[in-house]
C-alpha cells in the first residue's frame, strides 16, 4: 500500500503483489479468494465498462458533455466540478456507486478536456461523488446489507445520510482542487 500511495509502483502491480504474498504466506487461501468473488458485482462492472466504451464509440459521451457544458456555460471549472460531484452523488443513490462512476467517468474526462483543464480533479470528484451515497440504502451494498437486519427505515438513511452527503460534496468540491489543481 505504501508503494502505491507514494507512487513508487503502479497500483495494479502493488495489488497483485499483495494478493500473491497473502496466498503464499497462507493469510488467504485461493479457495476463500474465489468464494469471496461476487459474480453480480463483477458482471455489473464488466457491463458498465462495456456501456462506457460503447458511449465513447457512438459519440454519446461527447453529446452528454456538450449538454452538460451548456447547462453550466460561462462557469468555471470549480462550479462544473461541484456539479459533477453532486450529479454523481445523486445518481449513486439510484444506481450502484460502481455503475454511476463507470457511466459518468468518460463524460467527466471529456468535459475536463473540453475545458482545457487537468482531468484528475474530475476523476477524483467522480470517485468522491460515487462514494457519497449515504442518504439511501440502495446505492451501496453495505447500506443494503444492514437495512433489513438493522431494522432501519428509509427515512433513517435520509436523516443521517443527507447532511453527510452535503458535507462530503461541499468539502470535496473545495478540497479536490487544492490537492489536484486544475
Amino acid at each position: 500500500m505504501l508503494a502505491a500511495t507514494l507512487g513508487l509502483s503502479d497500483i495494479m502491480i502493488c495489488a497483485l503483489t499483495g494478493v500473491f504474498l497473502m496466498t503464499i504466506t497462507h493469510c488467504l487461501s485461493l479457495k476463500d479468494a474465489y468464494r469471496s468473488l461476487q459474480a453480480e458485482v463483477l458482471l455489473l462492472i464488466v457491463g458498465t465498462l462495456a456501456l462506457g466504451l460503447a458511449m465513447q464509440k457512438t459519440g454519446a459521451t461527447e453529446l452528454y458533455t456538450a449538454t452538460f457544458l451548456n447547462l453550466f456555460s460561462g462557469m468555471g471549472p470549480h462550479m462544473i466540478l461541484f456539479a459533477f460531484i453532486f450529479l454523481t452523488s445523486v445518481c449513486s443513490h439510484i444506481l450502484s456507486n460502481n455503475a454511476t462512476a463507470v457511466l459518468l467517468l468518460p463524460i467527466a474526462i471529456s468535459t475536463a478536456v473540453s475545458l482545457g483543464v487537468d482531468t484528475r480533479p474530475f476523476i477524483i470528484g467522480i470517485c468522491f461523488g460515487a462514494s457519497a451515497c449515504y442518504a439511501s440504502p440502495i446505492g451501496y451494498q453495505t447500506n443494503l446489507l444492514v437495512y433489513g437486519p438493522g431494522g432501519y427505515r428509509f427515512s433513517d438513511f435520509m436523516k443521517l445520510g443527507l447532511p453527510l452527503n452535503i458535507l462530503v460534496i461541499v468539502l470535496a468540491g473545495f478540497l479536490i482542487p487544492v490537492f489536484w489543481p486544475f
